[in-house]
């Protein structure tokens, strides 16, 4: 007799956005990855996940988010771009991810208090690590060797890092000052209601790193791709691209779209479960929701819901990024500061989203794929991510 669950997949818009919002249905994306994510918040469900998450959403405001945009993000932009535009060349997937990494360790609440180049080197190799760890269901190697080696660099992570950040907001509270606005300051100011240990602190902080920069270095390079592609067959659109804030959201609304950073969400059945479409999901079933037929659903995107069309025009009440973020009470916490506020009809917006303002940056300054060296995808997982993406950039 098979052990083996029911999986039932998912692919029409209106019955994922249904599944998404079912409270019996718990995450099961990561249960490969715990060596990182075990008890953290996008992993965590019912009470445990509201209480945590009404915490963290302090965090995750507006007016948060428009000083990172506003202030923070800007000269980050331009110190990280400098030394490529220097050079005249970049190599978009490492550029992506050391940009978006030095957001996410403010966010996460990860000290650097060196400012070294070294410094930065060996963050990117814990993100990088912690990457792995995470997304270990699709490693092609030695998961077990993978997931000792991950557990290993998440314990140099913690003294060489967290420790020391955990260390210095402790003396700041102690000294009555405020600490910073981070993840880190919002789980040890509220340790005696959550009562985390040290090792769930620790995870957490690194999934933020990893969420915040991974995703959105992913997104990062493939929007500046699917740019370049849209100009060659558009060419008259390259000042567009360099000019208009809001055409650029809306091709990393599509870019997001079709290429979610993960081709799949998962969830674990805990109750049966009654959809409006007349489906039965049985307790214990395994729910897999294709994200890649789910935002191609034609119904709700058109008859050319399969190509890149930064121009399209959508029903109303439906996101241009389709269900990528995820919908519900595990909806992408950081979904506004990654990908902005969709512009109104008068082409105003609070938040423009740091991927749209780093990608309109290298167009910024010229951008363009290198003919003698072309992208490569990265062979060590199973999931579409570019491995190599150089290109050439100045006039």
């Amino acid at each position: 007799m098979s052990t083996e669950p029911q999986v039932i997949t998912i692919t029409s818009y209106e019955e994922a956005k249904e599944t998404y919002r079912q409270k019996d249905l718990r995450q099961a994306l990561y249960d490969a990855g715990d060596v990182i994510m075990a008890d953290v918040l996008v992993n965590l469900h019912g009470t445990e996940h509201r209480d945590r998450r009404r915490l963290e959403n302090r965090l995750f405001r507006r007016d948060t988010f428009e000083l990172y945009e506003r202030e923070l993000f800007p000269p980050l932009i331009d110190q990280t771009l400098a030394p490529h535009v220097l050079e005249g060349h970049a190599e978009l997937v490492d550029l992506g991810h050391q940009l978006m990494m030095n957001l996410a360790a403010l966010t996460a609440g990860v000290d650097r208090p060196l400012g070294t180049p070294d410094e930065t080197f060996r963050l990117y190799d814990y993100l990088k690590s912690f990457i792995e760890g995470a997304t270990l269901a699709h490693y092609t190697g030695d998961r077990d060797a993978k997931r000792a080696e991950v557990a290993a660099n998440l314990a140099e992570f913690d003294a060489e890092f967290v420790a020391p950040s955990i260390a210095r907001r402790l003396a700041l509270r102690d000294a009555g000052a405020e600490m910073p606005r981070d993840v880190l300051s919002i789980l040890l100011d509220n340790q005696d209601q959550l009562d985390l240990p040290h090792e769930v602190v620790l995870r957490e902080v690194a999934f933020y790193l990893l969420a915040g920069a991974h995703t959105s270095a992913t997104a990062f390079t493939r929007v500046a791709h699917n740019i370049l592609s849209w100009v060659e067959a558009h060419p008259e659109d390259i000042e567009v691209v360099r000019t208009d804030r809001a055409f650029v959201q809306r091709c990393t609304h599509e870019t997001i779209r079709l290429q979610p950073s993960s081709p799949v969400a998962m969830r674990w059945a805990l109750a049966d479960v009654e959809l409006r479409t007349g489906r039965s999901i049985p307790q214990g079933a395994k729910v897999v929701i294709d994200l890649l037929s789910v935002n191609r659903d034609a119904s709700v995107f058109g008859d050319e819901a399969e190509g890149f069309d930064p121009r399209r025009t959508l029903p109303d009440g439906v996101q241009p990024y389709g269900l990528s973020f995820g919908s519900g009470m595990h909806a992408c916490i950081g979904q506004d500061l990654a990908a902005g506020l969709a512009f109104d009809a008068d082409g105003d917006t609070a938040l423009l989203g740091l991927v749209p303002q780093a990608v309109q940056a290298l167009f910024a300054h010229g951008v363009r794929r290198d003919p003698n060296d072309p992208p490569v995808m990265d062979e060590s997982t199973t999931r579409p991510y570019f491995g190599r993406y150089p290109v050439l950039l100045g006039s």
